[in-house]
């Protein structure tokens, strides 16, 4: 094994870094906007970061075109703590200049700043503060902003703008977000960053402006536009979307968002350009979408048949199926593109319910998506060599591949989705023990193994919020710090799909061979 070249590692990070700085200076106008202040908090941490990331690139740019696919991995693991801890000053700072009236509500101490940033770059949504609500404009700019670099992936960002990393771009793509990808828009890797981004960009633009027209202010449109295309779940008020309960189009405008977030993005590519039979062509997008309806199916029967009954004399009117029908969609699609939006507290409906959105933690969005998971492919490849199974029994000197959009698919692949699924299974287990013993000790109740149970398979799969104390709207506040840090090292894990972190702690990875 060739020596680490650790020079590459500091100047990839340092990009990063100057890209989280610059999301930082944006937050500062916003401040400048709204005269809240927090506008020298914003320059200080931006300046500050700047700085250390320019110094970072600036004394190890000889090494920009060296990159293995090894230091991929490890650019990604100390890039995401880079941009984690650096996304921490801002919180850190706003507590010297702001009110200490503004803070009464709203623990700033080290663990909970720490477990809010993780929050939001992973695209999980939870959050710590107990009144996000009355936090400055600016901060809830910052909280959604993190949300939506982490949700499409600030590596993606950078190789994207980043031209000469030429194929060290590729190695930092695939470490980033390691899923199973099918479908190539470029072959090119920068380019494909691009479109993705360029793509990314305009879709958050675009529905801030609807949902601006809608009925919400400018700045929670652009907030929530933010939040939902990165299935990230932040909102700037503290019962979400239920104070825009009454606003149909808000909600039906949060489904399209939400659904196109948990997309394969190569996808929402090709229908801008125009191949819509390519589309329909993808098996996992057809499973996306029949989950979706089934779920949803299930979820608009218990609604109208057994939980709207208690709240209408009348329930044989087109206005009440309407209703039903929409509150189940948003939410299914919100926890299955594990943004995490709610309308209401869905967990207070029916058991049947709550276990059916319970099993939508384990599902995920798309790959190539911005949702978490394990993801719909994963599920399909899985369940295809069930049944394929069934036949090698019947027809042991049979060669019965894994066929997907009608192509065998490699077995190294299958057995790749295998481990991959044992893998978050036991981490899901062996965590909500520990959860369990960190935040209520040996002698639990049953609701307190639920409530682990959840949490875990929550902030591992970047889902949001769980069940029962923990529930939509909720903070976490309450947890043990033990607890927080175990759920921010789910969170982090989760969403760079377990083998990117995982891979950094096998003696194979450091091995001299």
């Amino acid at each position: 094994m060739k020596t680490l070249n650790y020079k590459v590692i500091l100047n990839l990070s340092g990009v990063l870094l100057l890209l989280n700085a610059l999301f930082m200076f944006i937050s500062m106008f916003v401040s400048i906007y709204f005269h809240d202040a927090l506008t020298y908090s914003f320059l200080i941490s931006g300046s500050i970061i700047g700085v250390i990331g320019f110094s970072m690139t600036y004394f190890t740019k000889d090494s920009r075109k060296h990159i293995s696919k090894r230091e991929g991995y490890i650019v990604v693991f100390v890039g995401w703590l880079f941009l984690i801890l650096s996304g921490c000053i801002p919180y850190f700072s706003a507590y010297f200049f702001l009110p200490s009236e503004d803070l009464v509500n709203n623990d700033f101490n080290f663990v909970n700043i720490f477990y809010e940033t993780v929050s939001g770059y992973t695209a999980t949504g939870t959050s710590i503060f107990d009144d996000p609500q009355n936090l400055p404009k600016s901060i809830l700019f910052w909280r959604s902003t993190t949300n939506w670099i982490g949700g499409m992936g600030i590596i993606v960002l950078t190789i994207a703008i980043l031209p000469f990393l030429g194929i060290g771009g590729r190695q930092l793509f695939m470490a980033e977000a390691p899923g199973i990808y099918t479908d190539k828009i470029h072959p090119r890797i920068t380019e494909t960053a691009k479109n993705l981004w360029m793509l990314y960009m305009g879709l958050t633009l675009i529905f801030s402006i609807l949902l601006y027209f809608s009925g919400m202010n400018l700045f929670d449109a652009t907030n929530h536009s933010m939040s939902a295309i990165s299935t990230g779940g932040f909102s700037t008020k503290n019962n979400g979307l239920a104070f825009w309960g009454n606003n149909i189009s808000v909600q039906y405008l949060l489904i399209i968002l939400m659904f196109i977030g948990g997309t394969n993005f190569t996808l929402i590519y090709l229908l801008i350009k125009g191949h819509f039979k390519k589309i329909w062509q993808n098996e996992e997008f057809r499973w996306y979408v029949w989950l979706i309806s089934l779920i949803t199916s299930i979820i608009f029967i218990a609604l109208f048949f057994f939980v709207l009954p208690s709240r209408y004399d009348n329930m044989v009117n087109f206005a009440t199926i309407e209703e039903a029908f929409r509150i189940a969609l948003f939410h299914v699609i919100s926890i299955i593109s594990t943004t995490a939006f709610y309308l209401e507290d869905y967990s207070s409906w029916l058991s049947v319910t709550t276990l059916v959105f319970f099993s939508l933690f384990f599902i995920g969005g798309s790959a190539g998506s911005t949702s978490g998971g394990i993801t719909v492919i994963r599920h399909v490849l899985l369940l295809k060599n069930c049944f394929a199974e069934f036949k090698r029994i019947l027809h042991p000197n049979g060669v019965i591949p894994v066929r997907y959009n009608g192509k065998a698919i490699p077995q190294s692949i299958v057995f790749h989705v295998m481990a991959f699924f044992v893998m978050y299974m036991f981490i899901w287990i062996a965590s909500s023990v520990t959860f369990g013993l960190l935040n209520y000790g040996a002698d639990m109740s049953i609701s307190h193994i639920l409530s682990s149970l959840t949490i875990t398979a929550s902030t591992l799969g970047n889902v949001g919020s769980g069940f029962g104390e923990f529930g939509p709207g909720s903070s976490f506040n309450s947890l043990t710090v033990g607890a927080k840090f175990l759920c921010c090292f789910l969170m982090v894990l989760g969403r760079l799909e377990l083998f990117t972190i995982l891979i950094l702690f096998t003696p194979y990875f450091w091995k001299n061979n």
